[in-house]
């Protein structure tokens, strides 16, 4: 321990007591045994947060301050790899060049990412800039750098965005059971790619042993330990998922059942398929960002979407945002300010910090009046079943059981008018 403390302050001139550091938490350069980044970090030196580049650990010492993110910390050392590769220099040479050639290289080397978009070139340059910044050249030194003019609209890839009907029919075309769940979860709850592959058993556990409609589902930054990017920003909040994607939930989980046998808390979601992996390694395993593309995609094409290629797990957030600006079952329209709460966007100004994310199950029937239904009548029983949760909203009275025994009181005077008509 001790020679790991000296080496951390060797390289970094940062004591061991610098705030960042203080407490019970450990460097991560001190764990490096269990750190495996990608194949790039080892160019770059970098385990866990700490690198033996000086120049490099100036970076992450200002990534740490910043939020700590693993998926900003990949972006910002994937392009200075790729920089250096094109420089020929490493890390350390090139913060030693004079400021002129450095505006060069970095402008010449952006120059040679146009063929991809504008804006890669444009991220390219913001991350150089900030290593560079880091580094001493800021304030009258800063790098004097061109951008590149990026369309409003402009997309490398093609998108489209499925209707209603689409996704429903892509649910009922998909390969498994998973990919049904998976399917109907995005739609109804807005998820982002990692943030869905993050979740684990334990999140919705809960919600579905008490079999509500539509189930909570939280989202925290502690994903990032399952897939660094999940939780963008860092924002957590909640959102619901729609009781046709809670059914298909409870029909996958029962199957995981019986094919692997109980499932622990900590297990994702949504696992794994990969025969490659042996089978007990499968239910630990969370979904790569690559498969939940070829699961959607398969779905699409399965359901005899013409434009199936053009449709991204991100497509089916789009539709869920266009049924959250849609009109709700009765009539009226969702708060502005609800709506992006169950996107995971923070509030303009002082809108965020005033408003109340507290009350789940206010939120809970809010998000019942989205129109995800496929028939008009279920859509009609969800405005009497809301506006009956409104009514009895601070009592303990339920609101499916006031139904319930109204439909048994009508039934069984039913046979009576029967009786009396014939009399």
């Amino acid at each position: 321990m001790a020679s790991a403390v000296t080496r951390l302050e060797e390289i970094s001139d940062v004591p061991v007591d610098y705030p960042l550091f203080r407490g019970s938490q450990t460097p991560s350069c001190i764990r490096v045994a269990v750190d495996r980044g990608p194949a790039y970090y080892k160019f770059l030196r970098v385990r866990g947060w700490c690198s033996n580049y000086r120049s490099v650990n100036n970076l992450l010492l200002h990534l740490i301050r910043r939020s700590k993110s693993e998926g900003s910390k990949r972006i910002y050392l994937w392009h200075l790899y790729k920089f250096c590769h094109y420089t020929s220099r490493k890390p350390n040479e090139l913060v030693a060049l004079k400021r002129n050639q450095i505006e060069k290289l970095v402008q010449s080397y952006a120059d040679s990412l146009m063929d991809a978009s504008p804006r890669y070139s444009n991220l390219a340059i913001s991350s150089l800039k900030t290593f560079f910044a880091v580094n001493g050249f800021k304030h009258a030194k800063a790098l004097e750098l061109e951008t590149y003019h990026a369309p409003p609209r402009f997309r490398i890839t093609n998108e489209y965005i499925p209707t209603k009907h689409e996704i429903y029919r892509m649910a009922d075309s998909a390969c498994s059971l998973r990919d049904r769940a998976i399917v109907l979860t995005l739609f109804s709850t807005g998820l982002r790619n990692s943030t869905l592959r993050a979740l684990r058993y334990k999140d919705v556990a809960e919600e579905l042993k008490n079999d509500y409609d539509n189930i909570m589902i939280p989202i925290y930054t502690e994903m990032k330990d399952m897939v660094p990017d999940a939780c963008k920003g860092g924002i957590p909040y909640y959102t619901f998922a729609c009781d046709e994607a809670m059914q298909a939930l409870k029909l996958y989980l029962k199957e995981r059942e019986e094919k692997y046998g109980s499932i622990e808390g900590s297990e994702p979601l949504f696992s794994s398929e990969y025969n490659q992996i042996p089978r007990d390694d499968r239910k630990r395993k969370p979904l790569t960002s690559r498969e939940l593309q070829i699961i959607v995609k398969s779905a699409a094409k399965r359901a005899g979407i013409s434009q199936w290629e053009a449709i991204h797990p991100h497509c089916l957030r789009k539709a869920f945002e266009t049924v959250l600006h849609s009109q709700l079952i009765d009539g009226a329209n969702m708060d502005v300010k609800v709506q992006e709460f169950f996107m995971g966007h923070v509030l303009p100004g002082s809108q965020d910090p005033y408003f109340d994310r507290s009350k789940v199950e206010r939120m809970r029937i809010q998000y019942s009046k989205l129109r995800f239904g496929r028939a008009t009548i279920e859509n009609k029983f969800k405005v009497l079943k809301a506006a009956l949760a409104r009514a009895f909203e601070d009592t303990d009275i339920d609101p499916e059981q006031l139904i319930e025994d109204y439909v048994k009181l009508k039934h069984s005077q039913i046979p009576c008018a029967r009786q009396s008509s014939i009399q």
